[in-house]
């Protein structure tokens, strides 16, 4: 919603994300446009936006750990995750849960300090856990509809 051409959150968003102490996130469609590229070698190619980038160094700059979480693996995600100096990266998690509560358990932050960002069924079980649960704006219907939060 709009007023006086300023968005206006539900209040009871920004006391969901007032407590957010952790950012995890999946990879394919929430930090690439979810294709997948390869070239004639076969080589895989992704695309990230600079603009989460410069977002993600600016969380951790306020002491906000970003996590990863894929159900993918990709050489491509570890490299990104080096440059932006992410170590808590969990690749090729078919379940998502178990990564989420290990970094848990790492940071020591509890569920409802954490904002889970995904886009498809795998990541429900995050979502359905996270304090902050946030999809895309082309997220599967089903997700969508069990967040907090469509960007």
């Amino acid at each position: 919603m709009k007023e006086s051409g300023r968005q206006v959150f539900d209040p009871l968003l920004l006391q969901r994300a007032a407590k957010i102490r952790l950012l995890v996130l999946d990879v394919d469609g929430v930090l690439t446009d979810g294709k997948l590229y390869f070239d004639q070698a076969g080589n895989e190619m992704k695309a990230f936006s600079t603009r989460d980038g410069f977002g993600i160094k600016a969380l951790q700059r306020f002491g906000i750990p970003v996590a990863i979480i894929t159900g993918r693996s990709s050489p491509i995600v570890q490299r990104r995750a080096e440059e932006l100096g992410i170590s808590l990266v969990y690749q090729g998690c078919m379940n998502k849960l178990d990564a989420f509560n290990e970094t848990l358990k790492k940071t020591g932050l509890d569920e409802i300090q954490a904002c889970y960002a995904g886009d498809d069924w795998i990541d429900i079980p995050v979502l359905d856990r996270a304090g902050l649960a946030v999809t895309v704006a082309d997220a599967d219907p089903l997700v969508k509809s069990r967040v907090h939060w469509v960007t």
